[in-house]
This record gives structure tokens, C-alpha cells and sequence, in this order.
């Protein structure tokens, strides 16, 4: 079951998984900002509340709620034995290294917020994070040179669609929307090697705020992309936040009580035909 614990919102950082300080502090450097564990579950109480949902093996472990005035409370040793006493957290990944660059790929959750019912309301999908190391050397990789990339549901639908022949192209502007937008573009570019034995990813850069204009490919064969898509089609639901309900769905009371309650719901009368 996942846990939450309630914090300030002056403790919660604004999430932009493409844009950081740090790139703007580091002329060589555009890479991923973000300090939020992943596998913790936190709400902000002003304006709008928001939580990040976490991702734990320990499904049958019950989840309890501490209000922001009793954990702000809590001395150094009464945080480190609650520390103690909550479950593993897990960071995971998969890593892909070639002559000419490294790719690896993280997934991050969604986001939910809270309700006043109590129950919880997803707001921001999660994505899959891209991260490319250009080579330093033999088996040597420059990660302080390494550009991200995150991937939405609707483009990793497009990834696991896409046949052995067949291309993709995705554009981002982390400012969109903003007083700087178009001065930093993103283009990743999937696209078929010539002799069919896997695809090219080509990541481009051209970020005018620090002067960086980069490329970095990477060949993924097919056994490589295979991987790839198969742990797309695995974490596809849960960036959507639709495993929170898997449960609930499962029990047969709640199920026979759901039917009965909706009269539009028409999934015993349709199957019985």
C-alpha cells in the first residue's frame, strides 16, 4: 500500500523534468533536477494540493496518514526510527551503452490530488525519463554532458507501435507557454537502421539561453528495442494511474456491489447473452 506524509509546500520543488537551475548555472550541463524520492507519496496543503504517488512492493502493508503538525513535531530521533520503520525504497532503471553514447531509461509516477471526500484525483500523468551520455573514452561516459528527454504516454504508445521500417519524430519546448519559449528545443528523432537490424535514437539540443548546441545518437538493436517495449507496455498503466483501482476491482464484493449500484454498467447482461 503506498504512504503518505504530509509536508509543506514551501518543502516541494516545481517538477519540470526537462528544464533545471542547474542548466542554466552550467553552460555544458542540461540534465535532469529532481529530488523527490520515488517511492514516497507527498501533498501539498497550499493552494492545491498535490501528492506524488509511490511505487512499493509492500502492497499489503497498511497505510497510515500523519497530519503536518505531528510530523513537524517529531524530533531527529523520533523522524529516524519513522524512517526506520518505513519500506525500502526502490530506484530502477535500464541502461543501454554503445561506442558513441549511453542511454538510460527511468520511469517517474504520476502525481494525485487530494479530495475533500478523502479519495484522490490523479493530476499529472507520469513519463518515462530518456537520459544520453555522449562517450568520453572506451566504455567512458560524459553523464555531466547528458541530455533528457521525457516521453508521455501518448508518445510511448507511438514507440511500441512503431514497426521494424517505420519512424517516429518528438519536439519539446520546456518553455512553452513562457516568456522564453522557443529559445531551447528538443527533437528526438527514432528512426530505422539501414540494414533493418534495429533503430537509430537522435537526440538534438539547441538550448540559446546557454549557447548549447549538441547531438547524440545511439543504435538500439532489435533485442535492445524489444526490451524497451515490453517495459513500456508493463509501466504504461501505471504512469496513467490506473493500477491505484486494480485492487479494489479484483475483490468480488466490490465488484457485485459496483454492478448492482450502476445501472448503466450492463456487464453481467452483456457477457450472459
Amino acid at each position: 500500500m503506498l504512504r503518505l506524509q504530509w509536508l509543506s509546500s514551501s518543502l516541494l520543488p516545481t517538477f519540470n523534468p526537462e528544464l533545471s537551475p542547474e542548466t542554466l548555472s552550467n553552460p555544458r550541463l542540461c540534465s535532469l533536477n529532481f529530488r523527490r524520492p520515488l517511492l514516497t507519496l507527498t501533498t501539498t496543503r497550499k493552494p492545491s494540493p498535490k501528492c506524488q504517488y509511490s511505487w512499493n512492493t509492500h502492497q499489503h502493508q497498511q497505510s497510515s496518514f500523519e497530519p503536518a503538525s505531528q510530523t513537524d513535531s517529531f524530533s531527529p530521533q523520533s523522524r529516524a526510527g519513522a524512517a526506520a520503520a518505513l519500506p525500502p525504497r526502490f530506484f530502477v532503471g535500464h541502461s543501454i551503452y554503445k561506442g558513441k553514447a549511453a542511454l538510460t531509461v527511468e520511469p517517474r509516477p504520476p502525481e494525485f490530488t487530494p479530495l475533500d471526500s478523502g479519495a484522490f484525483k490523479i493530476s499529472r500523468e507520469g513519463l518515462v525519463m530518456l537520459q544520453f551520455a555522449p562517450a568520453a573514452g572506451v566504455r567512458q561516459y560524459d553523464w555531466s554532458r547528458k541530455q533528457v528527454f521525457s516521453l508521455s504516454v501518448t508518445e510511448l504508445g507511438s514507440l511500441i507501435a512503431l514497426g521494424p521500417r517505420e519512424a517516429c519524430e518528438f519536439f519539446h519546448d520546456p518553455y512553452k507557454g513562457k516568456s522564453d519559449e522557443g529559445k531551447v528545443r528538443k527533437i528526438l528523432k527514432v528512426e530505422p537502421l539501414p540494414d533493418g537490424s534495429g533503430h537509430f535514437f537522435n537526440l538534438s539540443v539547441q538550448n540559446k539561453l546557454i549557447n548549447v548546441d549538441e547531438s547524440i545518437y545511439i543504435p538500439i538493436t532489435k533485442a535492445e528495442y524489444t526490451v524497451l517495449v515490453e517495459a513500456f507496455k508493463f509501466i504504461l498503466p501505471h504512469l496513467m494511474g490506473w493500477h491505484t483501482i486494480a485492487n479494489t476491482m479484483t475483490k468480488p464484493e466490490d465488484s457485485s456491489r459496483g454492478n448492482t449500484a450502476n445501472p448503466r454498467y450492463g456487464g453481467d447482461f452483456e457477457w450472459n447473452r
